[in-house]
């Protein structure tokens, strides 16, 4: 019956429960619809993946469930459209019910919730078989939407008791499913455990149903609205007061409702974003800076003296100076815009002014932030900030590497043809230094020194040496940790892709303890609670010790919020410029372990990244010493000049979230998909090669991953060994080449001895599964270690061994004279056919080439003709080798690409006479030669040379 008001009698009316009803039903019913008339009709076929099928998988997944087959396709996408309208309506009704004056909050949500509904339509309606990039975009966007809508609706929830209960409860619920959904998918998708799929699928359908049934909570509130529509309780007058109101009154003095429950202005939002910006732009710089540094030792073949632009990073010691110090105070806009010459690198095409333009662009960079922070070392809260946006300019310098397969986009060795984008990354920074220095620190030059003398500044810079080199050399890249770990296969850890976002979001989880709670982060507890995780990291492999980095990384974050507040403090030139200098010294330790054979001293700290690591946190325990021992009086006098600033945080924190958001995203688009096809199925043919990739830097310092996925993919490489493949560390830029060729070319990656191991690198890529590998260090008593790797691939159903060696230098002959025994043994001891792809350092027919080439490995020369071979070789035992061929390198590295190609499950000619007869090209089938294109002159400067072509085997 109509109620009668004031305004009138009501004609039609009926509950706005009814409208959380409607899309409660219609949703159930258009995905269980699906389910039942799919298991009716085509049981056997969704419950089949790309591995198993009924038995082993016996229940189906949503997407198969709900995909392209008729008719169940067609009662989802019916249903799904009828659940349109009464969820348009029940979004309106939540934020005509949480709607308040001077509040953006319902706004945000409300747009989330249509935002959410119009991406469902787009995955639903545009499936993975119509356009698979849409159908992710849509799905991605949808998942992602869903965070903020879910936490939204809790905090605008009604005073409701039931209905917040329940939607804890669901929320809850539908994040914590999502920790098994991804395991299992895991253990399908790498690991191809068989049933897998089908217990992920029940998770799958758990949260369809916990997301479903968050929203049909809403019934429980909606009973306030009757429709035509009039609020016959007065809630949507703000009459009722909202749950999240209730707690903000209640707790008004914690921390967190200072930092969220204030209006939110899109002025403080952009100054937040201008200054986290400034910190992506330092620290992009800053990771470039080795990068660039160490092209010339890396082509001098030994120290070349351009080392010394490392030391650019001291600039702060100017700052003991009173007159420098006054003006640089003075025209910190003017410092942090000569900081910007290093995003105009790029157009500087030779390498030494290169070098010298990033090297002035870091000296300007470090002296204006640590006169900034010194400038505002009396402000607590502003202070905060400026260390907040520095440290969510590491996370976002992580984040942009994360989506670009760990390279910066605006680094001086990208231009448009590898993917840089240092053009638009300059106006972003132009733009955001004048955002954020258009107001000036609160004190000039004469700042008193009044607070200034809180503990040891000596102790202090040894605190922020330590500081800043964990953070760089470990965090500066979501999956540096990630392939200290990394074991072989089967895969026991952490994979680069999805697994660097949680290293991402422990990275924000520690910026989130430092703010809230720096008396913890402060605090011996903490840093011995760290100092285990460092341990562990170091000494584990696996998720052992993936779990150990976690925690380091978000205790590294954590102190840096009370370690740098303590260095503003104390003096600038000690704090920071000494800081810098130590952090040098660091920088340069961590290389040394590795490069023991080409410095002096090396020897001394050869293979001991236990020794960096130690140093690192007792560095960070003396910063810990001097700020604990800071007076009580100053710190309970900071703590108090937070109270009244602490809204300012929300700004940081929202873009931090968006981040984190963000990398969440990435780590689903990089997802391995393993689906990958060798070039010539049909012709069972493997395309083997061997290239020395020189650390992906070219011969004018431009990165070179894209120019090696182009000529890799032209000459339709199956198999390929990468050696000087090691590139996570500072002075290599915290990279990985091969993460951006296995996700571009589509094949499994084998990285090879992490970079705690102390080798150059050894990587693996192929089209074939890799069923198992060992990383093996060889002997090398004198010499650089020589790392490689064995593994088993399966090889159109047949397991062959493929070895990725990197020899010894020339100058150490007993330890290749080892190593070429360790290894002949290793390849005799396989029972499979093999294929060694390696950097042998010796001439044919002469030397260790006699033990290689022996009865004890097996192994054959794959042309024993090829006199003029000193470095790479290709040898191969128990499989049919059909054609051998040299490719120049062009300007992408020093050295060339050897391919080979082999015919599966032919039997092999045991006669040598016979094996390497040749025959012309004419006489081998098509799919069996190589490309024309690299004929003659070739194309971008690879060509076939030595022979001028390939060459055939009868």
């Amino acid at each position: 019956m109509a109620p009668k008001f004031k305004d009138g009698d009501v004609v039609l009316s009926f509950s706005g429960k009814w409208v959380s009803w409607a899309h409660t039903v219609a949703a159930y019913t258009s995905f269980l619809s699906a389910l039942v008339v799919g298991i009716s009709l085509h049981y056997h076929k969704i419950v089949q993946n790309e591995y198993y099928g009924y038995p082993e998988e016996w229940f189906p997944s949503v997407s198969a469930t709900i995909g392209d087959r008729y008719p169940e396709r067609s009662f989802f996408m019916i249903f799904i459209a009828v659940t349109a309208g009464p969820r348009f309506a029940l979004v309106g009704l939540w934020y005509l019910l949480t709607a308040r004056p001077n509040s953006t909050l319902p706004k945000f949500v409300a747009f989330m919730g249509v935002f959410r509904t119009v991406t469902c339509g787009g995955w639903t309606y545009v499936t993975s078989t119509d356009d698979h990039q849409w159908h992710d975009i849509f799905m991605i966007s949808y998942l992602v939407a869903t965070i903020p809508w879910t936490f939204g609706c809790l905090a605008l929830s009604p005073n409701n008791a039931r209905a917040v209960k329940y939607r804890k409860y669901l929320a809850g619920a539908f994040f914590g499913t999502l920790v098994p959904l991804i395991y299992y998918f895991i253990q399908h998708k790498v690991h191809r455990v068989a049933g897998a799929y089908t217990i992920y699928a029940f998770f799958e359908w758990s949260l369809i149903l916990f997301d479903v049934a968050f929203d049909a909570v809403t019934v429980l509130d909606f009973d306030t609205f009757e429709l035509v529509v009039k609020d016959v309780k007065g809630s949507s007058k703000g009459r009722t007061q909202r749950v999240a109101d209730a707690v903000l009154e209640k707790e008004k003095d914690k921390p967190i409702n200072q930092v969220f429950g204030q209006v939110f202005s899109w002025g403080e939002a952009l100054d937040a974003a201008a200054d986290i910006y400034n910190g992506f732009v330092f620290w992009s710089m800053l990771t470039s800076l080795g990068l660039l540094v160490w092209y010339f030792p890396l082509w001098h073949m030994g120290i070349s003296g351009y080392e010394v632009m490392v030391m650019t990073t001291i600039s702060p010691f100017l700052l003991g100076i009173k007159p420098v110090r006054s003006l640089v105070l003075k025209n910190l806009r003017a410092c942090h815009f000569l900081s910007l010459a290093g995003l105009l690198a790029y157009l500087v095409k030779d390498p030494v002014y290169r070098l010298f333009t990033v090297g002035f662009a870091v000296w300007m960079s470090c002296l204006a932030w640590a006169a900034t922070w010194y400038a505002e070392g009396l402000q607590p809260a502003r202070l905060e900030s400026k260390i907040s946006a520095w440290l969510i300019g590491l996370v976002a310098s992580s984040v942009v590497k994360f989506a670009n397969h760990t390279n910066n986009p605006i680094w001086p060795t990208a231009h448009a043809q590898n993917g840089g984008m240092n053009g638009i990354g300059l106006t972003l920074a132009i733009l955001a230094v004048l955002r954020a220095t258009r107001k000036g620190p609160t004190a000039g030059s004469g700042l008193p020194n009044q607070g200034r003398k809180e503990g040891s500044s000596v102790l202090a810079a040894l605190g922020i040496a330590g500081l800043f080199f964990g953070l760089h050399s470990l965090l500066s890249d979501s999956s540096t940790m990630i392939i200290w770990v990394w074991d072989g296969y089967p895969v026991r850890g952490p994979i680069a892709a999805p697994h660097g976002a949680v290293t991402i979001a422990h990275m924000g989880a520690g910026l989130i303890l430092g703010l809230f709670r720096e008396d913890l982060a402060r605090s011996w507890t903490l840093y011995g609670i760290g100092s285990i995780g460092a341990a562990l990291l170091t000494l584990k492999s696996g998720w052992t010790g993936y779990y150990g980095g976690l925690i380091l990384a978000t205790y590294l974050v954590a102190a840096s919020v009370p370690l740098i507040g303590s260095a503003a403090r104390k003096n600038p030139a000690v704090t920071f410029g000494l800081g810098f200098l130590i952090y040098n010294f660091m920088v340069l330790f961590h290389v040394w372990v590795v490069a023991y054979a080409f410095v002096p001293g090396g020897p001394l700290v050869r293979e001991h990244t236990d020794w960096v690591m130690t140093t690192t946190m007792l560095l960070i325990g003396c910063g810990v010493f001097t700020s604990v021992s800071s007076t009580p009086a100053a710190q309970k006098k900071r703590a108090n000049a937070y109270l009244n600033s602490r809204k300012q945080r929300s700004y940081y924190l929202y873009i931090l979230g968006f981040l984190q958001l963000m990398s969440a995203s990435i780590a689903y688009l990089r997802f391995p998909t393993y689906d990958y096809v060798p070039y010539h199925k049909d012709d069972k043919i493997l395309t083997a090669g061997i290239w020395t990739i020189h650390f992906s830097l070219d011969n004018d310092m431009w990165s070179s991953e894209y120019r090696m996925r182009d000529v890799i993919k032209e000459l339709e490489i199956d198999v390929i060994g990468l050696l000087e493949s090691d590139l996570q560390r500072i002075i290599m830029g915290n990279r990985d080449t091969t993460q951006f060729l296995a996700e571009d070319l589509g094949m499994y990656v084998d990285y090879g001895p992490g970079p705690n191991k102390h080798t150059w690198g050894a990587a693996l890529l192929s089209k074939f599964p890799i069923v198992n590998s060992t990383h093996h260090l060889l002997p090398s008593p004198v010499g650089e270690l020589a790392p490689a790797i064995e593994a088993t691939l399966d090889v159109y159903g047949e397991l062959v061994d493929v070895f990725v060696f990197h020899s010894g230098q020339e100058e150490d002959p007993e330890d290749r004279r080892l190593q070429t025994e360790y290894l002949s043994k290793l390849m005799g001891a396989s029972p499979r056919p093999s294929i060694l792809l390696s950097y042998l350092v010796t001439k044919p027919l002469e030397g260790n080439y006699n033990t290689y080439v022996s009865e004890l490995s097996g192994m054959h020369d794959i042309d024993p003709s090829d006199w003029d071979r000193w470095c790479e070789y290709i040898l191969y035992k128990g499989v049919k080798r059909t054609a051998y061929a040299r490719v120049s390198r062009s300007t992408i590295t020093d050295t060339e690409i050897q391919v080979g190609k082999f015919l599966i499950g032919a039997k092999p000619d045991e006669a040598a006479e016979v094996r390497d007869a040749r025959i012309d090209e004419s006489q081998v089938p098509e799919g069996m030669r190589f490309p024309a294109m690299f004929r003659g002159e070739g194309v971008r400067g690879h060509r076939y040379h030595v022979f001028d072509e390939p060459r055939y085997y009868a």
